[in-house]
C-alpha cells in the first residue's frame, strides 16, 4: 500500500494527512498526538474513526494542522482520517457514515456587518 493523502476541515482548521501502513504512530506537526492534544476527550475524537473500523495500531499517520483552535483541529483531523480509511477500504463507509464522521461540519463564524457592533449585535439605539 502506498501513502494515502486526504484533507479535513472544520471552521478555519485544516488537517492534511499522509497515511501508510505501520505501527499506529500519529504525528501532528512533528509532535506525538497525545502531546499535541493533551485532553483525553480530544484524543478520543482523533481515535474515533480507527476504533469504529477496528484499525487501531495498523496505520502511521503524519498530520499537518493549521488554523482554528484545539477542538476544531481535532475534528478536522477526525474527518481526514475517516476519508483516508474509506480510501483504504470502501467497506468502512457505512459504519463511519452512520456515526456521522464523513460529514464536513458546515458551521462557520458569521461575518460582522457594517453599521453594527458585531454579526448580530447592534449599536445602542437612542430614540431621543
Amino acid at each position: 500500500m502506498d501513502v494515502i493523502n486526504t484533507i479535513g476541515r472544520r471552521k478555519t482548521a485544516i488537517a492534511r494527512i499522509y497515511m501508510k501502513e505501520g505501527s499506529g504512530n500519529i504525528v501532528v506537526n512533528k509532535k506525538d498526538y497525545k502531546e499535541y492534544f493533551p485532553l483525553a476527550t480530544l484524543q478520543y475524537v482523533v481515535n474515533q474513526p480507527m476504533e469504529i473500523t477496528e484499525n487501531v495500531g495498523k496505520f502511521d499517520i503524519k498530520v499537518n494542522l493549521d488554523g482554528g483552535g484545539f477542538k476544531g483541529q481535532a475534528e478536522a483531523l477526525r474527518l481526514a482520517i475517516s476519508r483516508a480509511l474509506v480510501k483504504v477500504d470502501p467497506e468502512y463507509r457505512p459504519a463511519l457514515k452512520a456515526k456521522g464522521l464523513l460529514r464536513r461540519d458546515p458551521r462557520m463564524v458569521e461575518r460582522k456587518k457594517y453599521g453594527q457592533k458585531k454579526a448580530r449585535k447592534k449599536f445602542q439605539f437612542s430614540k431621543r
